[in-house]
C-alpha cells in the first residue's frame, strides 16, 4: 500500500515500512517524516502487529537523512514530535523494530538504524554521521545512542570525522547484528520470523526491561522493573500461562500476545 513517500505492507503480524523515494536516495521531507510518523502510530496500536521492518526503495540507499535541498529551499528541518522519521524519539515503542539497511544511511538514516533493534545490512551498506561536514549535528538521538552501542572512543572516531563506515566494519563495531550478501529484505524477515516464534508480550517485555536498565542502578531495577508496563502485561498475560502449557505438552505454543 502506498502512502505517497513510504509503502506500507503486512504480512501476517509483520509490518514492513518502505521509505520510498530513490531518486532522492530515500532522504526525507516533511511530507515523509509525517507519513513515517502515521505509519508507527499505526502499528504501535495495532494489537495484530507485532513486529516492524524498515527499509528504502531501491538499490542505492537506506535513507540519506533529511532533504538538505528541502532545508536549502528554505523549508526547514522541523521533524514530527515521535523524531526523526517518525520514530527517533518514540521511547514508548516495546514493539521491536527490525532495519533493513539496503545502502547509505547517512546522517538521520543512520539514526533511524540506531533507534532499531536488530540490524540486518546489505554488504554494500555504508554508514555515517556526516553532519559536521555540512555545518551541522547529529541531532535526533545519534550522539547518545551510538556511543552507547560501540563505545565512546569509537563512536567519537566517527562522530567528529564524519567519516563513512561500511557494513563489514559496523558488525564489528557492533551496530550491526548481520551483514548479508543478497536480499537483505529476506534476512530481516527471517530475524522477524525468529522474534515471533517468541511470545509478543515476552519480547516487549524483554526490550522495555533492557532499554530502562541501561540508565537505572541494578538494585533500583530488580525492585522496580515489576511496575513497568510491559512485564506487568507480561505477567498478567494468557501468553504467560500458555508457554509452560505448552512446554508441559510437548507442543508449540500459540500466542495470542494478550
Amino acid at each position: 500500500m502506498s502512502h505517497g513517500h513510504i509503502k506500507i505492507a503486512r504480512e501476517g503480524r509483520l509490518t514492513i515500512i518502505t521509505i520510498d523515494r530513490p531518486a532522492a536516495h530515500n532522504a526525507l521531507n516533511a511530507a515523509a517524516h509525517e507519513e513515517l510518523a502515521a505509519a508507527f502510530d499505526a502499528f504501535a496500536a495495532d494489537p495484530d502487529q507485532w513486529v516492524a521492518i524498515i527499509t528504502g526503495a531501491g538499490e542505492k540507499a537506506f535513507c540519506a537523512g533529511h532533504d538538505l535541498k528541502q532545508q536549502a529551499s528554505g523549508g526547514g528541518m522541523a521533524t514530527p514530535a515521535s523524531g526523526f522519521a517518525g520514530l527517533t524519539s518514540r521511547f514508548d515503542m516495546a514493539k521491536p523494530m527490525i532495519a533493513a539497511v539496503n545502502g547509505v544511511a547517512m546522517g538521520g538514516g543512520f539514526e533511524i538504524v540506531l533507534a532499531c533493534d536488530i540490524v540486518v545490512a546489505d554488504a554494500r551498506a555504508v554508514f555515517a554521521l556526516p553532519e559536521p561536514k555540512v555545518g551541522l549535528a547529529a541531532l535526533a538521538g545519534g550522539l547518545q545512542r551510538l556511543p552507547r552501542t560501540i563505545g565512546l572512543k569509537r563512536a567519537m572516531g566517527m562522530m567528529l570525522t564524519g567519516r563513512r563506515v561500511s557494513a563489514e566494519e559496523g558488525e564489528r563495531l557492533g551496530f550491526v547484528n548481520e551483514v548479508v550478501a543478497g536480499d537483505v529484505l529476506a534476512a530481516a524477515r527471517r530475524w522477524a520470523g525468529d522474534i515471533l516464534a517468541c511470545s509478543p508480550m515476552s519480547v516487549r517485555a524483554t526490550k522495555e526491561a533492557v532499554l530502562r536498565g541501561l540508565d537505572t542502578p541494578v538494585e533500583r531495577f530488580l525492585t522496580e522493573q515489576w511496575d513497568y508496563p510491559a512485564i506487568a502485561a507480561m505477567m498478567g498475560s494468557q501468553d504467560a500461562v500458555e508457554g509452560p502449557a505448552a512446554f508441559a505438552d510437548k507442543r508449540a505454543p500459540a500466542w495470542s500476545g494478550r
